[in-house]
């Protein structure tokens, strides 16, 4: 039997690398892209959009919705998503410290310096 070693890293590398996984698929980015771009969309429009069946748009809007990265209000039968906007904005500067640490010359020396 196999343990995760997931509790072996901090909380802020777990949530980083769950965000990374959910954008990690170009459905996901198609969807935020859309959602970004028209404001609100409604599910089936979505589908509509992106060269994928409703269930499997479904699936993607599933995954973004559990992580809060969107939001869903039911209007009927439909879902009405929006992007939390806040959510992505924190996420956004948790990337970015995390880029400007990764490529900063004091965390890892120059390129030029490496023995690979």
């Amino acid at each position: 039997m196999t343990f995760s070693k997931s509790a072996d890293f901090t909380a802020d590398q777990q949530y980083l690398a769950r965000m990374a996984k959910a954008l990690a698929h170009p459905a996901r980015v198609a969807i935020i892209q859309l959602l970004a771009a028209k404001q609100t969309c409604i599910s089936g429009d979505i589908a509509a959009e992106l060269p994928l069946s409703r269930t499997t748009v479904s699936q993607h809007l599933q995954e973004l919705k559990a992580l809060d990265l969107i939001q869903g209000e039911i209007d009927g039968l439909t879902v009405c998503y929006c992007l939390n906007t806040e959510l992505l904005r924190a996420v956004y500067q948790q990337f970015s410290a995390f880029f400007e640490v990764a490529t900063s010359t004091t965390a890892g020396g120059s390129a030029e310096a490496c023995a690979c």
